[in-house]
């Protein structure tokens, strides 16, 4: 429920206390009979509770956004670090992958294709951001695969990544 629809509701909920409570004053002085006006009193108080509650909802949600918000900003932040921390290493991966796909003998294209796969662009993305055919994805990507002496994209992925992955031992 956003937020003018709850406003929109508490409005509607007021006017109805408010109404309820006039027309309770009104049945008292003209003498209604005491089960009318504890139904009427119930009417006015649900209505009240409707609007304590939309409030205290919007309070809560309020209180969750900022808490949200705070949480993305301090994600950001530990993002930014890492990434910080581990451009030189990256940059490395960078460059060491480079530097095998030259020894494949891979071209400019088929190198460009490379590093789009290792990243996880799909054939069709590949063909997209490189602004070519799906077929022409396809017979790079066979060939960078012949090349390098791998299957696929999960081998070719795993060549660069394998070691990488190693889990470390935590009993040191």
């Amino acid at each position: 429920m956003t937020s003018q629809e709850r406003r929109f509701l508490s409005i509607i909920l007021l006017i109805i206390t408010v109404i309820t409570l006039v027309d309770i004053i009104s049945d008292y002085q003209e003498g209604t009979q005491w089960w009318h006006l504890v139904a009427e009193g119930v009417v006015a108080l649900a209505s009240t509770a409707g609007i304590l509650y939309l409030i205290r909802d919007s309070f809560s949600l309020k209180h969750s956004l900022e808490e949200q918000k705070k949480s993305n900003i301090e994600l950001k932040r530990e993002s930014e670090a890492w990434r910080e921390q581990s451009k030189k290493y990256v940059d490395g991966l960078s460059i060491a992958i480079d530097k095998q796909l030259v020894d494949w003998k891979l071209t400019a294209s088929e190198k460009e294709v490379a590093f789009l796969l290792l990243k996880g662009f799909s054939l069709k993305e590949v063909a997209i951001t490189r602004n070519t055919s799906d077929k022409t994805a396809r017979a790079q990507s066979a060939t960078i695969y012949a090349k390098a002496g791998v299957s696929g994209r999960s081998e070719l992925s795993a060549f660069f990544l394998e070691d990488l992955l190693l889990p470390t031992n935590q009993n040191q």
